[in-house]
């Protein structure tokens, strides 16, 4: 399975395959008829408090990674499911709404899941 990241805010493309919301908040401004969503998984997102704490400060950025890192690991059951779930499409694209391409929770769910599908 190829793992892509894409802002919520990009066309629709048909090589998208499951389009997976996972922001813990609907994005501000995004349409939930244009996301085109097959599900949004905001169970798996960054917790409250860590998104809170975060705020895309970029200096915050490599503790963010290993706090959200650690709650993945927590979820592993819960991540594995949804895995299953989705294991239908060639491809899985997980959108975000951050501005930064690069350090968003997107970018480190793929990370993670990409060495759950390695295992």
């Amino acid at each position: 399975m190829q793992i892509k990241t894409k802002r919520i805010y990009e066309s629709v493309s048909t090589r998208d395959g499951a389009r997976i919301l996972v922001d813990r908040l609907w994005p501000r401004g995004a349409s939930k008829y244009a996301a085109k969503l097959n599900a949004w998984w905001k169970d798996i997102a960054p917790s409250d408090p860590l998104r809170k704490w975060y705020r895309h400060d970029a200096a915050k950025w490599p503790e963010f990674r290993n706090r959200y890192l650690a709650e993945l690991k927590q979820k592993q059951g819960t991540i594995q499911t949804l895995l299953e779930e989705a294991g239908e499409h060639k491809t899985l694209t997980l959108l975000y709404s951050a501005r930064d391409e690069h350090q968003n929770q997107a970018a480190v769910l793929k990370e993670f899941l990409s060495e759950m599908l390695r295992a």
